[in-house]
């Protein structure tokens, strides 16, 4: 029994770290295998701590060599990075109705209760802008669960997983 017990928490662990919801973009006339060399703007301001900067590119940037990327002082394209934290209120709801009907006669009320709680969300954009053109050619944008009190280690587990559901479909095929 207690090992079920442990095995339903590891999942409901997992589970939360691993809310990360990703759109992409793409131009679909871009040759991505001429893209082999990146660096970030200079002035990037990605709205991140400074932490939390230092942890996402650290780990964007293990991702991007494993994709067979260069870091570059001249790069082939650039990285945007823009982030923001919003609340975002629970879609679940229950509604209570009261009505009634006699005699062409008819009225009623209905309340909408909210269930759960709103949690804070951040978002998190990846530009990818081709140096010679200066034009984007791809664009990814992640929403993901976001605690302020988390520990360091897990701050780190949260943007490791937002990496990792990005740049799953990097390039596009």
């Amino acid at each position: 029994m207690r090992s079920h017990i442990y095995i339903v928490f590891c999942f409901l662990f997992l589970s939360a770290c691993s809310s990360v919801r990703v759109q992409y973009d793409y131009d679909g006339t871009t040759d991505f295998s001429n893209y082999t060399t990146y660096n970030y703007y200079a002035d990037m301001q990605s709205g991140l701590s400074q932490l939390d900067e230092k942890r996402l590119l650290r780990i964007l940037d293990s991702t991007l060599h494993a994709k067979g990327l260069l870091l570059a002082e001249e790069p082939e394209f650039f990285i945007d990075i823009i982030s923001s934290e919003f609340i975002e209120n629970s879609g679940n709801n229950v509604g209570l109705g009261i009505g009634g009907t006699g005699r062409n006669v008819g009225g009623g009320v209905s309340v909408g209760i909210p269930l759960g709680s709103s949690s804070i969300q951040r978002s998190i954009q990846f530009d990818f802008i081709d140096s010679q053109k200066n034009s984007l050619f791809w664009q990814a944008s992640s929403k993901s669960v976001y605690k302020e009190n988390d520990s360091p280690i897990l701050r780190e587990k949260r943007l490791r997983a937002v990496i990792d559901k990005v740049f799953v479909k990097y390039p596009p095929k």
